[in-house]
């Protein structure tokens, strides 16, 4: 038993120094600047309309600003129904008009959904309930 004593504390001792480095940010080798750890996303917002619908166009800068103000919290998808490559999550999602906004959990279950224009405001909101967090700008 006392040979295998060094042994396990070095395997210890591997293993607790793997999950502090694996816990902190890497650097950039030629800038030297902190890299940002890619984290999976919180929630999804699937938003569901046409490029040649108008409060489905009225909906690409929201979804743009919900992009940029919670970066890899929120993954935001977009599905033009009136194509042949959008028409299977049109069935998926059930829609019955566009826009049409679906939200998913982490663990993909759909939490939330609303049919029409979605204000940014309302938007944050909801996102806010789940925890999602306005990134600081800089």
């Amino acid at each position: 038993m006392t040979s295998q004593k060094p042994l396990l504390v070095a395997l210890i001792a591997v293993g607790v120094f793997s999950a502090i480095v694996a816990g902190e940010s890497k650097t950039n080798k030629s800038t030297g600047q902190s890299v940002e750890k890619t984290e999976s996303p919180i929630v999804t917002f699937v938003e569901l309309g046409s490029v040649n619908c108008i409060p489905c166009r009225q909906m690409q800068p929201v979804m743009k600003a919900i992009q940029g103000k919670y970066g890899s919290q929120v993954n935001v998808v977009f599905h033009d129904v009136w194509t042949e490559a959008g028409k299977p999550a049109a069935s998926r999602y059930r829609i019955r008009l566009i826009p049409t906004q679906v939200f998913l959990d982490k663990e993909g279950n759909e939490f939330f959904r609303h049919e029409g224009f979605f204000p940014e405001a309302e938007i944050d909101k909801l996102l806010q309930k789940q925890g999602l967090r306005i990134k600081k700008q800089g």
